[in-house]
Formats: structure tokens, sequence, C-alpha cells
């Protein structure tokens, strides 16, 4: 059987005086009752979804915050015309843009996939953000930033229910992971 063919997409975004984006990944329709609050309360200038969405309404949900871009993880096969790839360039005044490659599955364990490596090179990212394994995860690997925001969506085994944020300013990216039932930031005991 041929395999799927892999639908990829590109769009920018220019960010505001506050630059800031939420991260989230794997809601599975279900998002945790605080989580759009908290996300709301950050004011984002944009939601990112990697991916494991769960249906339209989540879509929707987050939309009524900020602007959201999405690609489709393994559940949502539903959405044939969702995007699996998405290259984003994110502008913030004269900054160089930030590219970012979304996409659902970027890992396996802490080390970046190589398919996805080579995507990210060809679209010219220099950060990944990945969801499937709801591990909230920051790391480099292959010259490459991995940003996996953790989960909002029904807890998974022993794992926090988390989201990302990524802030740009003149010093440059920073990445965090914030606790979507109290809003304080959180790292890993």
């Amino acid at each position: 059987m041929p395999r799927p063919r892999l639908i990829e997409r590109s769009a920018s975004i220019a960010i505001g005086a506050r630059g800031r984006l939420v991260v989230v990944a794997d809601t599975h329709g279900n998002p945790h009752p605080n989580a759009a609050a908290q996300i709301a309360a950050l004011a984002p200038d944009a939601i990112l979804h990697a991916g494991d969405i769960g249906g339209a309404a989540v879509l929707d949900e987050l939309a009524a915050i900020a602007p959201v871009f999405w690609v489709r993880g393994n559940i949502d096969g539903r959405a044939p015309t969702w995007p699996d790839q998405l290259a984003l360039d994110v502008t913030r005044d004269a900054q160089p843009p930030l590219r970012i490659l979304i996409v659902h599955i970027g890992v396996a364990g802490p080390t970046l996939r190589a398919d996805v490596a080579r995507a990210a090179r060809a679209r010219h990212a220099s950060l990944v953000v990945c969801g499937h394994s709801h591990v909230p995860f920051i790391g480099r690997d292959r010259d490459l930033t991995v940003f996996n925001p953790g989960s909002v969506g029904p807890r998974r085994f022993h794992l926090p229910i988390v989201f990302g944020t990524i802030e740009l300013d003149e010093r440059g990216v920073r990445l965090a992971h914030v606790d979507a039932e109290t809003g304080r930031a959180w790292s890993p005991p």
C-alpha cells in the first residue's frame, strides 16, 4: 500500500510588542478545563497546536483567544486536509524571522527523528515544535532546538498537564512550560 502523501504548508505571522506564542499539543478533544483561561491570561499573539487535536471544536475554542496554527496528529485522521508539517515564520519588529517547523511526531525518545531534522533543515527552521509523547521537553539535537509543550489533554500516566510558551524579544528566544491547572511556571521535579 502506498504511503499517504505528506501535507506540508507554510505560513507567517507578525507578532506584537509582547512577542509571545503559546504552544499546546495532545488535547485529544478534551483540553483541561483551566487551559483556555490560563492561555487567555497570557494574551498570546498566536497559539500553535502540535497535533492530536481531537476535533475542530478545540481549534475554535483556541481561535477565540488568538490566531491558531496547527498540524494533524495521529488521532486526527478524519481531518485529511490539515497539514502534517507547518513551517511558520514569526516576525517581530525589525528582528530576523524565527522559522518554526511544527510536526506531531518529532522525536524518538530524546532524539530528533532524522526525517524531521531533514525537513527542518530543508525549510531553514531553527526550532522544531512537536507533540505526541505528552512529555514536556526543551532540548537541542542535530543543531536544532526541540520543544515539546507536553499535553493539556487528559492526564496520561504520571505526566503533568502543561503547555508551552515561546517568548521573542531583543535578547532572543525563550522557551518555557506552564502548568495548565495553576498557570504557574512548570519545570521537571
